[in-house]
């Protein structure tokens, strides 16, 4: 039934944010025109070239219809949490007082109202729904809007505010179609669940007979479903009967999520032995989408992880460009100058420019001793450990040969050690956001990791340089438990008091072994913390885990 919501709006909300595609475009569409085309044709591939276009763009409208493009294919893969996200990134480039925008501002709105519902937080959904209708200025879609706030208000009980929002809807709509029918479904089913004495059979079949003539597979998949939900105690026959209608219907539709639901109710109207092997097929088909959704949510992870860095590639090769010709001009002023002094026969000029020029490739050679000793911090602790990371992340995707994936990471991660990285800039707002992206990215079917405590609020105040040197400590950690521990279970608690950040790290896994090598890591580690004036203490017992207590001050 959510699909059938979302498929609904999609259909009638999509083409009007997209529609305000400008007539002559600038090369920098290119990469939305491509996704467009992928995402209507149903290409996962789709993601990765909105995430380009809303990267590489310069244009803010169409930034936000590629971040909102993006939160659609994230709900429809069940990552409404990331979903949310795309389209807060999408409301941030729109301005409300702009014509032009008013499509997009009502589409991520009715997202966020359907990426709310599906998070069952009705409240929140209801007011998406509002600032969704208060942007939309085209009927059908303001009418889906109406009925979706209608359908937020009736799953929170709210019956008497949504009955009026379906009458309305019912009185808008024609005779019959597509609107009609689910107003009128909406409508009697509601009224049933404020009165279960209410006869709602009648209306219900009317509606299910349209669907059927107009062959609206979608609709009649919604009849099926509120027929069994009615007739479910008072006559369990027949609420059978249009379970085993809705599951036939959502396997050929293709909807995972339907056909979960119908399986559901067949567990709870079918005797045994059918009940068992309902429950089986439910239990089989519930994990498997579970992998499936997990397997979606990394994949965009690493999607974005590869844009951003692609991106940050490409800024450092402009600066590097930039920088050498600064210095061939600069070196060729020098020189005209030079034989300038040297035109003139000033013996005291050309022994100042030989002096000066010394002086020059002493810094120079002095700059580069400088940056090989911080290379060889950096390496370890950014791009090794990021690497490893990213091995993590994808571990457990679907589909893909691990052992040949995981040897060429592998083989990557030991090629980078001598490779110089500029390290990313963490002391942005998103700082919460980024620190939580890189512990989940260790998450897989064999390893959960909980977080608690990291908030914005968290991390207020707190310098750039202890945000910095926490991040890489955090990242020391999750890599040796990674590849030492064989933990299974990770938790990482955040506390703020007294101006000072308490951070818990906690494991289930081997601990570490009595007379341990302090490596690089370890040995960077405690680098780290004493450069933030901090603490850092460990408690571990050889196969019962590791606990880490890291504290350190604000300021």
């Amino acid at each position: 039934m959510k699909n059938l919501l979302l498929c609904l709006a999609l259909c009638l909300l999509l083409p009007a944010c997209r529609k305000a595609k400008p007539v002559a475009e600038r090369d920098e569409w290119k990469d939305y025109r491509k996704a467009y085309e992928l995402q209507r044709l149903g290409k996962d591939s789709a993601y990765y070239y909105y995430n380009r276009a809303a990267s590489n763009s310069r244009d803010s409208l169409a930034i936000a219809m590629a971040y909102n493009n993006m939160a659609v294919i994230q709900a429809g893969a069940g990552d409404y949490f990331g979903a949310q996200e795309s389209l807060s990134l999408s409301l941030k480039s729109l301005d409300e007082q702009n014509p032009a925008h008013r499509a997009c501002l009502g589409n991520d709105y009715n997202e966020l109202g359907m990426t709310s519902s599906a998070l069952k937080d009705y409240t929140a959904a209801a007011a998406f729904y509002d600032r969704a209708i208060a942007f939309t200025d085209n009927i059908p879609g303001k009418r889906v809007m109406i009925n979706n706030k209608a359908n937020a208000l009736r799953d929170n009980k709210d019956y008497a505010g949504a009955l009026p929002l379906y009458t309305q809807a019912l009185r808008q709509a024609g005779p019959e179609g597509a609107d009609y029918t689910r107003a009128l479904t909406n409508k009697v089913i509601t009224q049933w669940l404020r009165d279960p004495r209410y006869p709602a059979a009648p209306e219900l079949l009317k509606a299910l007979e349209i669907r059927k003539r107009e062959n609206d597979l979608w609709g009649q998949h919604s009849s099926y479903a509120h027929l069994a939900d009615y007739y479910y105690k008072a006559m369990p026959d027949s609420a059978l009967f249009y379970a085993k209608a809705m599951y036939r219907l959502s396997r050929r539709l293709n909807s995972a999520d339907d056909r979960l639901e119908a399986l559901e109710k067949l567990v709870g109207l079918s005797p045994d032995p059918d009940r068992k092997a309902y429950f089986s097929l439910y239990r089989q088909l519930g994990d498997s989408l579970q992998t499936a959704r997990n397997a979606a949510k990394n994949q965009f992870a690493l999607v974005r992880y590869n844009v951003e860095k692609q991106k940050s590639e490409n800024l450092s090769l402009q600066q590097e460009n930039a920088e050498k010709r600064y210095q061939i001009t600069y070196q060729q002023i020098l020189l005209g100058f030079a034989l300038l002094v040297l035109a003139a026969g000033s013996g005291a000029g050309v022994f100042w420019y030989r002096k000066r020029k010394q002086r020059m490739e002493l810094e120079k050679q002095n700059e580069i001793r400088g940056d090989r000793l911080k290379t060889a911090k950096k390496v370890h602790d950014v791009l090794a450990n990021g690497l490893y990371r990213l091995m993590s992340a994808v571990e457990n995707e679907a589909g893909l040969d691990k052992e040949v994936l995981l040897d060429d990471l592998e083989h990557l991660y030991e090629r980078t050690r001598d490779i110089s990285y500029d390290e990313p800039d963490l002391a942005g707002g998103d700082f919460q956001a980024a620190l939580s992206d890189l512990l989940t990215a260790f998450a897989g079917t064999d390893l959960r990791v909980a977080l608690v405590g990291n908030t914005e609020a968290l991390w207020a105040g707190v310098a750039a340089p202890a945000r910095h040197e926490i991040y890489y400590i955090l990242q020391e950690l999750m890599v040796n438990m990674k590849k030492h521990s064989g933990a299974k279970n990770v938790a990482v608690l955040f506390e703020r008091a007294d101006n000072r950040i308490t951070v818990h790290y906690a494991d289930d896994g081997k601990g570490m072994p009595a007379g341990l090598n302090y490596k690089n890591g370890l040995t960077n580690t405690g680098n780290r913390i004493n450069a933030i004036r901090g603490e850092i203490n460990f408690d571990s017992h050889a196969g019962k885990g590791l606990e880490v207590r890291i504290t350190f001050p604000l300021n």
